[in-house]
């Protein structure tokens, strides 16, 4: 056993680090550089859903039923997985309505009533008080169990009254309750982590430190007669699939409607797109905190004699182990559970009871006048201190009266029936526009007086506080009203039977009554704006359905009293920087209205900001008519806008294709001026030779015959020249315009090639170069023009020639096949080609520096489009001085083929 100072001081040692750490991530804020404002913070503090019930409850349910402790954890994986269809529409929701719980959210969608948001409220703290007395409970037994003092109450009250104040601390510095409790969070996703890994290292001690692992646990327990049966596939309860599947419905619903869920799920969140990483964290974290639950479960069955606490294996088993550091470790763990819920559950639980209990009641109440005192931010901060106190000291008095008759985790699944009936109002109110507050009313009432008569009643009668004649006879002796066989209905375990029911009667009622009667105007504003949330862009403003008179300085005044003077100028100016107009010029019209009255919502919630607002605003209603009218005008303009935007897209587009054609218009016109000068001075030169050498022939009749001849071959020359100029522009031109005429047949290369080294040997024996040829015996068929294959391998071969040396020249033809592609090679010695004109020798008109021989510039631009019309391609390598390779490539017959048939 620990001393008990020692247990006292590093728990009030590790409750100072929580409160420096939140005071920490506080001033961070302040300054304007949030800690929270991550993903994985915001993951961790979602595993406040972790507490004391699952630190220590979870091994003693797994002692008692085997994995019957898993739906508890399978319904949230499951819930999660749909999250960004429906946690995401309700924070889109909240963020745009400035909700500030769950209560003001149920409120606000069904007209902002106010009676709701009280039922709800009622609802919640009555539910929660259980969950609440779980958290004392565990924690008493915990600092009980390592001091080995004597089991009290005492140490449930110290830490009931220890955790107010620590909660009034850093949990109300804020007055806006829609504004982040940044502290709050940072603490709670540090103490997510202590939980982890002091349950970690307890679970990793006893599997590999007091066992050999895994497979010894499980085989020892499989050996044990009174341990194998919890080996069954659904535990203890083997063939108990309904308390499986409502188990998981039952945590499904949980894991949204706990108010401490929704608080750091929804009014903690920064950043929507958190839920992306926390869908796969969460589950994750989940995963890890389970891991050992069955070890520890078995491992203190076959370590302790029979009829011992199992909810304290997780404690006793290393101080039996004589482990006293990780037995405190094990107790900051399981204190950190405790606390990051009743921390964040009573936070959120307060502010219900402030903004939609009381003020609405206290607003109404006209002898206290509080409409015209000038400052009432004290009160809400009185109000709200003074319920975490009341709400911890009423779980305390939960634990005196009941929490003695039942183990952690039936504590805790009777506060998880108890928030489920919130789950027909909600998710039918974001999806269902025909909800009305009547329904949400009648179905939340129904269901929780069942689930009172079904689960808190038998709690009482436990614990001797009712006779126990109500649980075995049932009230006045009707068998048909036992409250755990309710009309019959017997063999159910608790939960079940309670589930059953309560949802029979709270969505029956709620769909029903909704029925029978049309939604109120402001319900039907309100279940739009909640319903089609996705159909409007964020900025959008919401609709106004609002017509009257209001006062600039009473709307002033009004917001001042709430938040103070200088917080309500700030208001002020930010909605006159959003309207673009001057501070002096804000009007007091529909949309300032809207604007306090949702500042105002944020801190004292919706219902209540409703009841301030028409206190100094003279609003004439508007018919049910109007609104449907207004709805209809509102539909109507978002199907022209829509319809509008499409419109625009679509010129836009048509406006980019045209400014595209017009850039290549204009590019075009620049290349035709360019083809136009080129040729011209291409045709200019040989022309201006003929006119000279004609004219001196002319004048000179008695010319000596030899420099006639001369002369006269140097016009033919020319001629020629000029000629192949015309064709080739001729060409080109057909071939662009696509009008050339192409044959295609089957073409045999190493024929074409032979063919066409035929047609060139004269030129090669004048300038006395050396050719060689090289081509495969069997080469496959190319589809292919053969004239105009062998105009390419002509002008391959005129080139070459051209620039090798005479006398010294050797020109190389190959054929080689090579992954469905014949490729010719056409290798000369000549100068070769610079790095820098390897590209631009393809195009038109365009020549290597070194030309020694001039040229159109045309021959190899008309090879390249030839080339590329049969599916080839042509490109040149040379090695500086070493001479050049021209290369081009055609598919083979059978690629062709295949291609096409693709």
């Amino acid at each position: 056993m620990l001393a008990t100072w020692t247990v006292v001081f590093i728990s009030f040692c590790y409750l100072g680090l929580l409160f420096a750490i939140a005071y920490y991530a506080d001033e961070r804020a302040d300054a304007g550089r949030s800690v929270i404002a991550s993903p994985y913070i915001y993951s961790l503090s979602l595993a406040v859903y972790a507490t004391a019930w699952t630190f220590y409850g979870s091994v003693g349910r797994a002692a008692e039923n085997g994995v019957g402790f898993l739906p508890i954890y399978i319904g949230p994986t499951l819930m999660i997985a749909l999250w960004w269809l429906v946690m995401r529409k309700i924070l889109r929701i909240s963020k745009q309505n400035r909700i500030t719980s769950l209560a003001d959210f149920i409120a606000s969608r069904y007209g902002k009533s106010a009676l709701l948001g009280g039922v709800v409220t009622v609802i919640a703290v009555i539910g929660i008080l259980p969950y609440i007395s779980l958290q004392l409970k565990a924690v008493s037994a915990s600092f009980t169990t390592i001091t080995g003092g004597v089991p009290g109450a005492d140490t449930a009250l110290w830490v009931a009254l220890i955790l107010a104040a620590f909660t009034v601390l850093f949990g109300t510095r804020h007055l806006d309750a829609s504004e982040h409790h940044e502290g709050m969070v940072a603490a709670i996703a540090f103490e997510s982590l202590v939980k982890l890994i002091a349950f970690l290292a307890v679970g990793a001690w006893v599997t590999w430190g007091l066992y050999n692992g895994f497979g010894d646990i499980f085989a020892r327990a499989a050996a044990a007669p009174e341990l194998s049966a919890m080996l069954a596939p659904l535990g203890g309860v083997a063939g108990d699939y309904s308390s499986w599947i409502w188990l998981t419905i039952l945590s499904m619903f949980a894991i949204i409607f706990l108010p401490r869920q929704f608080q750091v799920t929804v009014i903690e969140n920064k950043d929507e797109k958190h839920l992306r990483k926390a869908i796969w964290l969460f589950p994750l974290y989940m995963l890890a905190i389970n891991i050992f639950v069955l070890p520890l479960a078995f491992g203190g069955l076959l370590h302790f004699p029979k009829g011992s606490d199992a909810d304290a294996f997780v404690l006793t088993l290393p101080m039996a182990g004589k482990q006293e550091l990780l037995a405190l470790v094990v107790f900051i763990g399981g204190l950190s559970a405790a606390t990051g819920m009743v921390i964040v559950e009573t936070i959120a639980l307060s502010t219900m009871v402030c903004n939609d209990l009381l003020m609405p009641v206290l607003l109404r109440m006209r002898a206290l006048r509080l409409t015209e005192r000038r400052d009432l931010t004290g009160l809400l901060l009185g109000i709200r201190r003074g319920a975490i106190l009341l709400i911890l000291l009423l779980g305390y008095l939960y634990f005196r009266l009941a929490g003695e008759a039942y183990a952690l985790v039936s504590i805790g699944l009777i506060s998880f029936a108890a928030v489920a009936q919130f789950a027909p109002a909600t998710l039918g109110g974001i999806f269902w526009k025909g909800g009305t507050r009547r329904g949400a009313l009648v179905g939340l009432s129904a269901g929780f007086a069942v689930w009172v008569y079904t689960l808190l009643l038998p709690a009482f009668a436990r614990s001797g506080w009712l006779p126990l004649s109500f649980l075995d006879t049932g009230p006045f002796g009707i068998e048909l009203l036992k409250p755990l066989a309710l009309f019959g209905v017997s063999g159910l375990d608790q939960i079940t039977h309670a589930m059953i029911w309560s949802m029979l009667a709270n969505v029956g009622g709620y769909v029903t009554v909704s029925l029978l009667r049309a939604p109120s105007v402001e319900e039907h504003r309100q279940a739009s704006l909640f319903v089609d949330v996705f159909k409007r862009p964020r900025e959008a403003a919401s609709p106004r359905f609002w017509r009257g008179t209001a006062s600039l300085r009473d709307l002033y005044d009004l917001l001042a009293r709430f938040v103070g003077a200088q917080a309500a100028e700030e208001v002020f100016a930010a909605y006159a920087r959003v309207r673009h107009v001057e501070r002096s010029q804000v009007q007091a019209d529909a949309d300032l209205v809207h604007y306090v009255e949702t500042q105002l919502a944020g801190v004292i919630g919706a219902a209540s900001a409703h009841i301030m607002i028409a206190s100094v605003v003279k609003e004439e209603a508007l018919s049910l008519d109007e609104v449907r009218t207004m709805l209809d005008e509102a539909s109507q303009i978002i199907v022209y806008s829509h319809r509008l935007e499409q419109k625009s897209q679509e010129l836009e587009r048509a406006t980019q294709e045209l400014r595209a054609a017009n850039e290549r218009l204009t590019e075009l016109d620049r290349l035709k001026d360019e083809f136009v000068a080129t040729v011209s001075h291409e045709l200019r030169t040989p022309l201006t030779s003929i006119r000279a050498f004609s004219q001196i022939l002319y004048d000179n009749p008695q010319m000596a015959g030899e420099q006639r001849a001369q002369f006269l071959a140097i016009i033919t020359k020319e001629t020629e020249r000029l000629t192949r100029l015309i064709n080739q522009v001729l060409d080109l031109a057909r071939i662009e315009a696509g009008r050339a005429e192409w044959r295609v047949a089957g073409v045999d290369m190493r024929a074409l090639l032979a063919d066409a080294l035929a047609r060139m040997s004269q030129v090669f024996q004048e300038r006395r170069i050396a050719v060689q040829l090289r081509t495969p015996e069997r080469v496959p068929v190319v589809r292919a023009d053969v004239d105009r294959i062998i105009q390419v391998v002509l002008n391959l071969l005129s080139n070459a020639a051209k620039f090798c040396e005479p006398g010294r020249g050797r020109v190389e033809i190959g054929l080689i096949e090579e992954g469905g592609f014949l490729r010719v090679d056409v290798r000369d010695n000549g100068p070769g080609v610079d790095a820098r004109d390897r590209e631009i020798i393809f195009d038109k008109f365009r020549q290597a520096g070194r030309s020694p021989a001039g040229g159109s510039g045309l021959g190899l631009h008309i090879c390249r489009r030839i080339v590329e019309h049969f599916g080839g391609r042509i490109w040149v390598t040379s090695g500086g001085g070493k001479g050049s390779c021209f290369s081009f490539t055609l598919p083979c017959a059978d690629a062709t083929l295949s291609r096409q048939a693709a």
